[in-house]
């Protein structure tokens, strides 16, 4: 059912042949556009870049002879350009990846496969997008708290904690200011409806007024 539409038996590849590929790839890299411009917050120069990139991709494959291996070492390298200087979200390498690989499928005759894939791709990112199926639990976040050496950390939150949250965990400490001061790291659960500003107020009080972060757990902000 997914047989490469290449004539093995050739010498060499058909303009009949490679047009069809070349505008497979262009397509589905517009559907990889478009996906990722509905799911994600983007620009226009990485819009261009992903539906251009399957063809291009295309490209190297047939220039190759469809060797995989090596088409593999190039386009790896030719990924890193993009990050070299700035790291991409999550997104963004997912859609890197799936437009790499769309090219390739539509580079080695694919076509139908290649087709298919982008279809149960695209219905997985709408999905995930646009319900709560893999949400983090958005009552967890991190907490760091500055304390004054002579604090006692151990028992001076346990109250707020108690009325807080449901879990409290200290995940990190370490000193700062020349020991004069502390970083305490929690990773907590809130509890349904408590209010994050009456819970840091009540932290404030104990810590002397120092500062406070409140975050969610992929979040590398310092306090």
């Amino acid at each position: 059912m997914f047989n490469t539409i290449f004539d093995i038996t050739a010498t060499g590849l058909s303009i009949q042949t490679g047009l069809i590929c070349a505008a497979a790839a262009l397509l589905l890299g517009v559907v990889i556009a478009y996906t990722h411009k509905k799911t994600s917050e983007t620009n226009k120069g990485f819009l261009v870049t992903l539906a251009t990139l399957p063809l291009l991709v295309m490209a190297v494959m047939i220039m190759i002879n469809g060797n995989l291996g090596t088409s593999i070492a190039i386009l790896g390298a030719f990924s890193l350009i993009r990050f070299r200087s700035l790291q991409g979200h999550a997104k963004e390498l997912l859609s890197v990846f799936f437009a790499m690989m769309i090219g390739l499928a539509c580079g080695m005759g694919h076509i139908l496969f290649g087709a298919v894939i982008t279809i149960i791709a695209v219905i997985a990112i709408f999905f995930f997008t646009y319900t709560n199926f893999l949400s983090p639990d958005q009552n967890r976040k991190v907490l760091k708290i500055v304390i004054p050496e002579d604090l006692d950390y151990d028992d001076v939150f346990a109250d707020i904690f108690k009325k807080y949250t449901t879990r409290a965990e200290l995940t990190r400490m370490k000193t700062m200011n020349m020991g004069s001061l502390y970083k305490l790291t929690y990773d907590i659960t809130l509890k349904s409806g408590a209010k994050p500003k009456e819970f840091l107020d009540e932290i404030r009080v104990k810590n002397s007024n120092l500062k406070v972060l409140l975050s969610q757990p992929i979040c590398e902000e310092e306090v």
